[in-house]
């Protein structure tokens, strides 16, 4: 019986994100465990093996493909109302109990993911961009596993994509290490990173540490990136107002222009104790996050429920600028500078040229997701 790790390191091709050691082994350096992978042997990921000496990582495939708004990612300062193709393979560096993608991320990790291996579908990067194009897509995303693990097939997907005039993008939870970020910076636009917690000893529950994730952001945005923050609220785990306070106080220590969201968490995979997140702590912490100085501050995952909190407005004059309601746009008011209209303000991020071309629902009614 073919197994899925069978099928899937068929689809694999000579990693470039590595340092070749003694006696065969290799050093990878996709995320920040910095694996040493002796032959025969895989890294935390479960998708990056040292086969004879050389390291192999995915290529080929995607596990999951859709076409969504970008404002789903979330991104709220990348080109709102925009179509986003994004793209998934299979694995993660981390093991979250509260996987929102678990069916991708976990699957090779956890027998009771149970990934079907038909979903599998074998994809040339020209493929994919064509795609893109053919259904209007503005942007296109690696996500729904960590793509920091496939940076290769990731970055192979980029180059086609750029030539065709389209704009690239990471959702990660951000435990990179300078050298990916390097190989990546010359294809992203954008770049969403999760900041899961502040406390250290959570996040090697998951599988990662703290400090690696907060040397992104830095690093990130020091790079010319654009770069939005997402901090799922989970009761109990990470909602203190201590521990919002410190995570809005680092992000706006780096820039009072990256965005925050604070999202609400349902009970999924292997979390189902806590309680859904509540409109009235998303609003608290997102209280915290204009107190600490952030600009733009978002609450997301319960549309209509969470007041203005879903808008953008000018800093500097508080003029209603991007009308949101969840992931529809019902107002665009910028110019094609990206400037708030009544005070001239630019407004940080990556923004349409022409304001006409923002696809507007005056119902705030959810756009259709084509496959």
């Amino acid at each position: 019986m073919v197994t899925l790790s069978d099928r899937l390191d068929v689809l694999t091709r000579p990693a470039e994100l590595l340092e070749k050691l003694d006696d065969d082994a290799v050093r990878c350096l996709a995320c920040a465990h910095r694996c040493l992978i002796k032959p025969d042997r895989r890294g935390i990921c479960k998708v990056r093996f040292n086969r004879g000496g050389e390291l192999r990582a995915p290529w080929g495939y995607v596990a999951a493909l859709q076409m969504d708004p970008i404002e789903k990612k979330p991104f709220a300062h990348v080109l709102p109302g925009s179509s986003a193709l994004t793209f998934g393979m299979l694995g993660c560096d981390f093991h979250c109990d509260f996987c929102q993608n678990w069916l991708t991320s976990q699957t090779l990790r956890d027998p009771d993911a149970g990934l079907d291996t038909d979903e599998i579908i074998k994809i040339s990067p020209e493929q994919l961009t064509a795609y893109a194009v053919r259904h209007g897509a503005k942007v296109v995303v690696s996500s729904y596993n960590e793509p920091l693990i496939t940076s290769e097939w990731a970055v192979s997907v980029f180059k086609e994509a750029k030539t065709a005039g389209l704009d690239c993008a990471f959702v990660s939870n951000g435990n990179a290490t300078p050298e990916v970020l390097a190989y990546l910076r010359p294809y992203l636009t954008a770049y969403k990173i999760d900041l899961k917690t502040m406390q250290d000893k959570r996040y090697r529950q998951l599988g990662g540490v703290l400090q690696n994730v907060l040397d992104t952001i830095q690093h990130a945005h020091n790079l010319g990136l654009w770069v939005e923050v997402v901090t799922l609220v989970i009761p109990g785990f990470n909602d203190s107002p201590d521990e919002l306070w410190e995570a809005a106080r680092f992000i706006s220590s780096v820039s009072t222009d990256i965005p925050w969201h604070v999202t609400a968490f349902h009970p999924d995979y292997k979390m189902t104790d806590p309680p859904p997140t509540s409109a009235r702590a998303l609003q608290q912490a997102a209280e915290i996050g204009q107190e600490a100085g952030l600009r733009y501050v978002y609450a997301g995952n319960l549309p209509g429920r969470v007041g203005s909190l879903e808008n953008t407005y000018c800093p500097t004059c508080s003029e209603l600028l991007v009308e949101r309601r969840g992931y529809t746009i019902t107002g665009y008011h910028l110019t094609g500078l990206g400037a708030c209209p009544r005070c001239g303000t630019r407004i940080a991020g990556v923004w349409p040229d022409d304001p006409r071309s923002v696809k507007i629902n005056l119902f705030g009614f959810p756009r259709p997701v084509r496959w």
